[in-house]
């Protein structure tokens, strides 16, 4: 899989499967037996995860062909970290997506701490080695519905990983990951 045994230890230890409508596999993840929070931040409104700090780890993702991001960029098969960022409250980002709450990409093999937490450029810089572009390679987080783990596919064509984190606190959050889909043009 190309993932250095530290981050092995944090995963648990069976993925998810994921399949479309046809039978192929869309991707493998992997999420982190317990996901480190953080209070609240201040700015948290309209954020679906104010719980995570950015560029925390929540889990590793296989795509086992080329598979996409949420801007359409194409993202070479191969097995990718998978950590939190907030979208750009600039301007340039105005009505990319409904909400902030992203995970970039990185390469698994660039990624061997962990517990590591980046500024958003080191962050942004590492996931465009995913992208192979001047852009970071997103995955889009979404409204969790439910607790139950699915892979559902919404009115906007966006396929939709829906599981639930467990978070240091014991607690468990619901979390849903458009895996497959773009943002509207």
């Amino acid at each position: 899989m190309g993932v250095p045994n530290a981050v092995v230890q944090v995963l648990e230890s069976h993925g998810n499967r994921l399949k479309v409508a046809d039978g192929s596999v869309l991707c493998d993840i992997w999420l982190r037996k317990s996901v480190p929070t953080q209070t609240a931040k201040k700015e948290s409104e309209g954020l679906l995860y104010p719980e995570f700090s950015e560029s925390t780890l929540i889990g590793v993702i296989l795509f086992p062909k080329t598979a996409t991001d949420f801007r359409g960029q194409p993202i070479a098969a191969g097995t990718y970290s998978l950590r939190y960022e907030l979208m750009p409250d600039d301007g340039n980002h105005l009505g990319v997506a409904p909400d902030r709450d992203f995970l970039l990409l990185v390469p698994a093999a660039l990624d061997s701490d962990p517990g590591a937490l980046f500024k958003f450029d080191e962050l942004v810089q590492m996931s465009r080695k995913a992208s192979g572009t001047n852009h970071p390679g997103p995955l889009s987080l979404a409204q969790a519905s439910g607790s139950a783990t699915s892979l559902t596919k919404s009115a906007e064509d966006h396929w939709i990983f829906s599981s639930m984190l467990k978070l240091d606190s014991g607690k468990d959050l619901p979390f849903a990951l458009v895996v497959k889909g773009t943002a509207a043009q």
